[in-house]
């Protein structure tokens, strides 16, 4: 366990952090099934209407510090491809 002050406010940060990104994360992988079953679905319009909400997510988790520019950029991308195809 932690020695010092600071170490212990690290620790105390560090079990926030995990909590709120696998919230965050979680959240994420939802939404985007949501969009593959739409498309499992071959519904274009729900497909649409399920990747605008993932989009919209996505770049929010950019914006929060839990995915990476170019991470999101490629989540968007893939499942702009997959929407197109259909």
């Amino acid at each position: 366990m932690a020695n010092h002050k600071s170490a212990e406010k690290r620790a105390r940060q560090t079990i926030v952090r995990t909590e709120r990104n696998r919230f965050f994360k979680t959240r994420l992988k939802n939404v985007t099934k949501n969009v593959l079953a739409a498309l499992e679905e071959a519904d274009k319009e729900k497909a649409l209407a399920t990747f605008k909400v993932a989009n919209k997510y996505i770049h929010h988790c950019v914006s929060k510090g839990i995915l990476k520019k170019g991470t999101a950029a490629r989540k968007v991308s893939r499942l702009q491809v997959k929407v197109n195809a259909l």
